[in-house]
């Protein structure tokens, strides 16, 4: 090696040094294949050069990217710039995909099926391989490519993934083409190696972020499937969520001028909304799809309507009774006016019995609140009598459905409610067990979050404020406005947008979810966003925002 060489090749294999580097940090994966191009070009002095990917069928060559210094072409990788028409067909590597026939006449599909690399000094010159494509290039441009470098690249399986091609090898002395020395194809093949093992890298990352992407989206949707009265909230709280999140990171303003997230952050607090109600997979059916405050197995107010046709049944039959009676012992113009006081009576009892019945099936539906003179009429109702068949007198409504019957607000017992909230300590269990990377490591305190207050007084942790992160407080508000403008809620009907913003207002007042985004929730009409993809027509009001308690604009 003359004195001259020395320098140079040890400068190129800084270069090699320094490629290898960076294509361990890239990511995106049109940066690392012009990465991949650019750097070959450099190490050997390449006028211009291809990079072919393997198509999923791993039956074609794919053109991906192109350079030519003189031609000044640049197309594919981060030009902006589709690839030249001639060169969008995919290149086959069998004929008429028939593996039995391989296509070994161009050599980017024979270095591809051969794993080999193919050095060539003048492409005009050899009669091994098929350039007529390359000639009628040259034709149509005035260029003339000569000196060729194909080599496969081959993952750490010897998988090949592309193929590297390289044009013109320029002296660095006079400018003339020269075939590409040994020296320069051993270190392009050093480069391809790299370049084929970063790629499989990032591949295998991007398979599996969205193997795992998807089967947390498969457990979200799971839980929805489960509940048909609570089906798609796993889904659009996550949209709600990441649209509050880019508006709080855009805001810039007052508490949030120093708040961001980037790619990686915005990932994480997605993978936690979606997993926010994963606890919900252990609880059970009965509980979370009770749609009214009579449902087991089945909806006992049926029961409760046969026993009101039984009760004035009985009645009519005392009546009946003690009609006989007179009609036995007393003079028949007293009869008659006793037996139209005891129909009058019967009728009244009935008519106030169909009354009681409407009010307990209104009941058993469940609302926002029971006031206390509906709940004392309930009891009342069940202190009714009923003739059972051995003779034994019986109350209307046993104690437990006048337990149900009595729930202030909503379909559930005190008991039943705590199994729900149970759910988040199950998703905190669930969650803290698994061995996060550290980019994810934040998922249990984001989507753990979503029930605590600002004040303290929310559960599981009675966390305030300053303990919560900006993304948890976020989570928060898109939880409960989702279910606050949910339509398939049976115990209650889908609020409209003012309706909704005015329970979050009086929220903020009462200091139940973050203020400043609230603020900026209604300020940057998120609400509306979501509405417009999510809720029905109706739903979607004009919002007066100074009606809205304790928004600050």
């Amino acid at each position: 090696m003359s004195d001259y060489q020395q320098p140079y090749l040890l400068k190129r294999l800084d270069r090699l040094n320094a490629i290898g580097v960076a294509l361990s940090a890239e990511k995106d994966n049109q940066r690392l294949l012009e990465m991949i191009l650019l750097g070959a070009q450099q190490i050997t002095n390449a006028d211009g050069g291809t990079i072919y990917i393997m198509h999923e069928d791993n039956r074609h060559l794919k053109f991906e990217i192109m350079r030519n210094n003189t031609l000044k072409l640049a197309s594919g990788g981060t030009t902006g710039q589709e690839v030249p028409n001639e060169f969008q067909n995919a290149l086959p590597l069998y004929h008429d995909g028939d593996q039995q026939r391989p296509n070994l006449t161009t050599v980017a599909s024979y270095a591809a099926l051969k794993k080999s690399t193919v050095n060539i000094a003048d492409a005009y010159a050899t009669e091994s391989f098929d350039f007529s494509g390359t000639r009628y290039f040259d034709s149509q441009t005035g260029y003339r490519s000569q000196s060729f470098l194909t080599i496969p690249m081959k993952n750490h399986e010897s998988d090949v993934i592309g193929v590297l091609q390289l044009i013109n090898a320029v002296d660095i002395h006079n400018g003339r083409i020269i075939p590409f020395s040994q020296a320069n194809q051993s270190l392009v093949e050093s480069l391809a190696s790299q370049a084929a093992v970063a790629m499989t890298n990032k591949n295998l990352i991007k398979g599996f972020k969205d193997l795992f992407e998807s089967f947390i989206e498969l457990i979200a949707g799971a839980i929805d499937q489960k509940s048909p009265y609570t089906g798609g909230h796993c889904k659009r709280v996550p949209e709600l969520t990441m649209m509050l999140a880019q508006a709080a990171i855009e805001d810039q303003s007052g508490s949030f001028k120093d708040f961001s997230l980037n790619e990686s952050e915005l990932f994480e607090l997605k993978v936690a909304s979606w997993l926010h109600d994963c606890g919900k997979i252990t609880t059970p059916e009965a509980v979370m799809d009770k749609p009214t405050k009579l449902s087991s197995i089945f909806d006992r107010i049926a029961l409760i309507d046969q026993r009101f046709d039984l009760l004035k049944q009985q009645a009519e039959n005392a009546m009946l009774k003690a009609q006989l009676n007179l009609l036995l012992h007393n003079p028949p113009v007293q009869d008659a006016a006793e037996f139209q006081r005891m129909q009058a009576e019967l009728q009244a009892f009935k008519q106030q019995c169909d009354l009681d019945r409407e009010f307990l099936r209104a009941s058993n539906i469940g609302s926002e609140s029971m006031t206390e003179a509906d709940q004392q009429r309930v009891h009342q109702i069940a202190g009714r009598e009923l003739v059972g068949s051995d003779g034994r007198i019986t109350r209307f409504l046993s104690d437990d459905e006048l337990y149900n019957l009595s729930i202030v607000r909503g379909t559930l017992t005190a008991e039943e409610r705590w199994v729900i909230n149970n759910h988040i300590n199950v998703t905190i269990t669930m969650l803290d067990s698994l061995p996060y990377p550290r980019s994810l490591s934040r998922v249990p305190e984001y989507a753990c979050g979503h029930h605590e207050r600002m004040d303290g007084s929310g559960y599981p942790k009675g966390l305030k404020r300053e303990e919560m992160s900006v993304p948890a407080r976020i989570m928060g508000i898109a939880d409960i406005f989702e279910a606050l403008t949910s339509k398939d809620r049976p115990y209650k009907k889908a609020k409209t947008l003012t309706e909704s913003l005015e329970i979050l207002g009086r929220m903020k007042v009462n200091h139940h979810i973050d203020p400043d985004l609230f603020d900026v929730f209604v300020r940057e009409k998120i609400y509306l966003k979501y509405a417009e993809k999510f809720l029905q027509p109706e739903q979607i009001d004009t919002v007066d925002h100074s009606n809205i308690p304790g928004y600050t604009p």
